[in-house]
């Protein structure tokens, strides 16, 4: 997996992708994530890479050139899935990561100031992605959100696939409470089930959790689910306040 970021600011998402899980993914050769200064790319003396916007009106917009020569350097002719972050794009989702995990290789292009010349939107972008309904001061934020959630499933990344399959939007529905150590904080203790040691009623507490919390947390989500008659039960026990569920 190979990621190329176009960003004014390399320093900045190098330095965050450096850390954590995803540094050491990096480290181990499982992902390959390269940032790429924009102003490198500038005609202007000043590197500067915006300019003012015909017809008027408030900010700058980013100029095609110095976007094109940077994309032209990195892609060498090759054709480059090529995404623009940006508030306009479709909302960055799980099924969207997944989708961007099956390439091997995809550009993020880092929007700033009033927007980027649409020209090179015609002419260069793919797609646009959003991160969610709010304005950011630059895409960089968005380029390691997208990077994180697409380069934790590279397998190999994380210990575990479950890891990650277990996890909240994965399959469609929240995650479901989890606890560690103590057994009691502060009066309040570990759902009884979860030390049972009953691995089958373990699983299916957590299920009715799940379901549960995705109904009440994301109605969106759970109008999409298409319930089998065991998970209705599940549910149903849940909501009459039972803890356990036997088989």
């Amino acid at each position: 997996m190979r990621i190329d970021i176009l960003t004014l600011f390399p320093d900045m998402v190098d330095s965050a992708l450096s850390e954590s899980i995803i540094g050491r993914g990096r480290q181990a050769g499982l992902i390959d994530v390269r940032c790429h200064n924009i102003r490198d790319y500038s005609p202007d003396k000043r590197r500067r890479t915006d300019d003012y916007p015909y017809g008027g009106g408030q900010g700058m917009i980013m100029q095609c050139e110095p976007l094109a020569r940077c994309l032209d350097d990195v892609t060498q002719g090759e054709r480059v899935h090529t995404i623009l972050l940006s508030p306009a794009g479709a909302v960055f989702d799980q099924k969207k990561a997944r989708e961007l995990l099956s390439r091997e290789r995809f550009i993020l292009i880092c929007g700033h100031y009033e927007g980027v010349d649409q020209r090179f939107i015609d002419a260069c972008v793919d797609e646009e992605i959003s991160i969610g309904d709010f304005v950011l001061t630059g895409g960089e934020l968005a380029a390691m959100v997208i990077t994180d959630a697409v380069c934790r499933m590279v397998p190999g990344v994380l210990a575990e696939q479950a890891s990650f399959e277990d996890e909240s939007h994965f399959s469609g529905v929240l995650e479901y409470p989890q606890y560690t150590r103590p057994e009691v904080w502060r009066d309040r203790g570990v759902p009884a089930v979860l030390l049972s040691g009953h691995h089958e009623n373990i699983e299916r507490w957590r299920r009715a959790q799940a379901l549960h919390r995705t109904k009440e947390r994301r109605p969106d989500l759970f109008a999409r689910l298409s319930l089998t008659p065991k998970e209705k039960k599940l549910l149903a026990l849940l909501e009459q306040g039972l803890e356990e569920f036997p088989e």
